[in-house]
């Protein structure tokens, strides 16, 4: 493990049980990630990128092979082990928002600002809620938000807590053209003024091309497209 490698993969295998034989999702995947940089990962339907991002965030377990988070070796550790790694250093975006409806826009915020006893939350909350464009909207349920303002509030809520790592599984899926070239936008800009690292997963080649570097999960090989940013 290089130390300023924040994320690492040595010859990852994942494999689950299918009838009588062994499905190889992943195989032989290798991948070093320096600390600020956008890496995306593309790949047809299917072909095992969101199970990939779960096993750079320790949600998953590799079959075999090495995965180190933040210079820790995901393998070695327990459950327990690996959600204290993700607690405050690991922030995570979906394509379903996964906001809480019972609660509004700045209680979501609030809510690992809360978990975590970070002082000051409220105000960091809304502060969360202005950089994403919906201060005004602080009271609203998600019930009461559009696709685009509950990406927004997600965005909001992962970016709050300062995280070293952003994994975002195809976070504009859901969402119109024209509003997800505005999320697009919003989350490539907060993680570069909050110098975060991007690991997204997504079936938008223009967005991955917005990456540093973007990769294709090919036959659950993992290939290096391009290293041209925009």
């Amino acid at each position: 493990m290089n130390p300023t490698n924040i994320i690492e993969l040595q010859n990852v295998h994942y494999q689950i049980p299918s009838d009588n034989s062994i499905l190889d999702i992943i195989k032989a995947c290798d991948l070093r990630v320096q600390p600020h940089e956008t890496i995306a990962i593309v790949g047809r339907s299917g072909s095992g990128k969101s199970t990939l991002l779960s096993i750079m965030a320790g949600l998953e377990n590799s079959t075999s092979g090495q995965v180190t988070l933040l210079g820790q070796a995901l393998n070695d550790c327990s459950e327990d082990q690996r959600a204290q790694i993700r607690a405050q250093q690991v922030g995570f975006i979906f394509q379903n928002f996964q906001l809480m409806p019972s609660m509004t826009a700045l209680e979501n915020i609030l809510m690992p600002l809360e978990l975590f006893q970070i002082e000051d939350a409220e105000q960091k909350a809304l502060k969360a809620l202005e950089q994403v464009g919906l201060a005004n909207r602080a009271n609203h349920r998600p019930a009461e938000l559009s696709g685009g303002e509950q990406q927004r509030v997600a965005i909001a809520r992962a970016f709050v807590t300062e995280p070293k790592v952003l994994f975002a599984d195809e976070p504009t899926g859901n969402l119109d053209e024209e509003t997800a070239e505005q999320i697009q936008s919003l989350l490539l800009e907060l993680n570069k003024t909050l110098s975060t690292t991007l690991i997204l997963v997504t079936h938008d080649n223009h967005f991955a091309q917005r990456c540093q570097r973007v990769y294709q999960l090919i036959n659950g090989h993992l290939v290096e497209k391009t290293e041209t940013a925009q």
